[in-house]
């Protein structure tokens, strides 16, 4: 009851005021148009946010298109087509500039997944490290592209003159590339090129680091690279050079070995060329270690100073590549190849340098530390 009374008042009040207004000489027109005061257009129309010249079927198609031409996620995608009125042209200008912002803002999240890139020649070969977040963009067409692209541009680079040429992003970041893939085309910096591709695929994208490997001998640089999506790229690399003393020995026989003992340094990890090459200081480091582990079965002291001398042998086998057992044939040394291979090309063949790379090797050690790069020399240059 009090509610149908509360009903009554209102509709009297409401009928009192528009009379008063009549009686001032409002109008129905007039009543509406000081209603919505400055919030109507002036053309008189409303416009809905979703422009209706633009059907539904039509927005996804140009929504489609520009995902396509971009690689955007579809939420910036809509959102460009949106604020630039479904124009595609000037949507995919608002996405470019978005994903400048958005890729500076995502730089500082850890990028550990992503690819290695190769590009060599009869002397020389390069391995680039691209970074993204997840393994689903390292899959992407438009980053490995850019991965190939970066490291056949680093083996076009002017030659330093160094045999071991590890380097930093900074090596390559102002350098012009010219890029020819139907999402990404024209002439830029490598560092312009790293940010539109980050900005595309929505995550950060950095290029960590290159390392380069030549030989001024007569010899061959052999590689190999470990679960390649395609030719040229994988995620872990391994590089080797041999050396002939004769400038006549075959080099065919060269690169067969080369590229085995390429494939072995991927999964056996040597650390050290020769035995030569290990320092003082690590191998007394490693004594010491072996001592205390042998102390601990309480058995004499000479029994003991065997042990630790047994088990240094072991460490050389596993750490030194001269010493290590040859993956695809257990039963022998990769010294012993290398001397099988000489007899094979009537000349010394030796290895002049070696390194292995893996993606993401030491990013959390960098986190947290800031710890130099990780790349495993065979030995510095002399």
């Amino acid at each position: 009851m009090a509610w149908g009374q509360l009903a009554r008042r209102s509709k009297t009040g409401l009928l009192s005021h528009a009379q008063q207004l009549a009686a001032q000489g409002f109008t129905s027109a007039t009543f509406q148009t000081n209603l919505l005061g400055d919030h109507l257009p002036q053309d008189g129309m409303f416009r809905r946010r979703f422009s209706s010249a633009v059907p539904p079927s039509e927005q996804m198609n140009l929504i489609k298109q520009l995902r396509e031409r971009m690689c955007a996620p579809i939420k910036d995608v809509k959102a460009s087509l949106v604020s630039c009125d479904w124009d595609i042209e000037a949507a995919q200008v608002d996405l470019r500039k978005r994903g400048v912002i958005l890729a500076a803002k995502k730089s500082s999240r850890t990028a550990a997944e992503g690819l290695l890139a190769m590009a060599g020649d009869d002397k020389r070969a390069v391995v680039v490290e691209l970074n993204c977040e997840t393994d689903f963009v390292a899959r992407n067409d438009v980053f490995q592209y850019l991965a190939s692209s970066l490291a056949k541009m680093a083996l076009s680079a002017q030659d330093p003159g160094k045999s071991v040429f590890p380097f930093a992003p900074t090596y390559l970041e102002n350098m012009s590339i010219n890029l020819d893939h139907p999402k990404l085309s024209g002439e830029t910096t490598v560092r312009n090129a790293v940010t539109e591709v980050a900005a595309m695929v929505g995550e950060n994208v950095k290029l960590r680091r290159g390392f380069m490997l030549s030989t001024t001998a007569h010899g061959v640089v052999s590689s190999y690279l470990h679960t390649c999506p395609q030719p040229g790229l994988g995620c872990v690399a391994g590089l080797i050079t041999l050396e002939a003393e004769d400038s006549s020995a075959p080099l065919d026989a060269l690169e067969r070995v080369g590229s085995s003992i390429a494939m072995h340094i991927v999964a056996a990890r040597p650390l050290f060329l020769s035995k030569e090459l290990v320092s003082a200081a690590a191998v007394e480091n490693e004594r010491d270690v072996l001592r205390t582990q042998a102390e601990r079965s309480g058995k004499p002291q000479m029994a003991i100073e065997k042990m630790v001398e047994g088990r240094l042998r072991k460490y050389f086998e596993e750490a030194v590549l001269l010493e290590q057992k040859y993956v695809v044939n257990d039963s022998t040394s990769i010294k012993t190849l290398l001397s099988d291979l000489s007899k094979e090309v009537g000349c010394k063949v030796t290895i002049g340098n070696f390194a292995r790379m893996e993606v993401g090797e030491g990013i959390e050690r960098q986190i947290l530390t800031t710890a130099a790069s990780t790349f495993m020399l065979g030995r510095p240059e002399e």
